[in-house]
């Protein structure tokens, strides 16, 4: 059975489900299913910082955000939440007095498995990292 794909504003809904993604306090600016494509934002705060006071992004919360929101691009298009099996991010380069702006591109939506590659920039649109994550999609 197909379920159609979830809204841009029921995603944001859903990320309220879990306390810890809750407290990223993750925006949903955009959700479309016919480029299995989802963009969020995340807000600089002093929780994230790598230093108190130096507005640098510590790459914890970046690596987070990088898995959270390919679920989520994932989630659009099957409805649930699905576990990370895989990750990787590469750190290209500091992300400091900016938000963060996170585009989500599902590469594979299998019967097993979903692959979906994450880009992080700046306000200004500067790449700052990239992710790949691999989620399992068995239900």
């Amino acid at each position: 059975m197909n379920t159609p794909p979830l809204s841009k504003e029921e995603l944001q809904q859903r990320l309220g489900h879990s306390a810890f993604i809750d407290f990223l306090k993750l925006t949903v600016l955009s959700a479309d299913p016919d480029t299995e494509q989802v963009v969020m934002r995340a807000e600089m705060r002093p929780e994230f910082e790598r230093g108190r006071g130096t507005g640098q992004w510590h790459g914890g919360p970046i690596a987070a955000i990088i898995d959270t929101v390919g679920d989520y691009a994932l989630v659009m298009l099957l409805g649930r939440p699905l576990p990370t099996v895989n990750f990787r991010v590469d750190y290209l380069r500091p992300a400091i007095d900016t938000a963060l702006v996170v585009t989500a591109t599902v590469r594979r939506s299998g019967r097993l498995v979903g692959v979906v590659d994450v880009d992080v920039a700046n306000e200004a649109g500067t790449l700052l990292a990239i992710g790949r994550a691999t989620y399992a999609t068995a239900s």
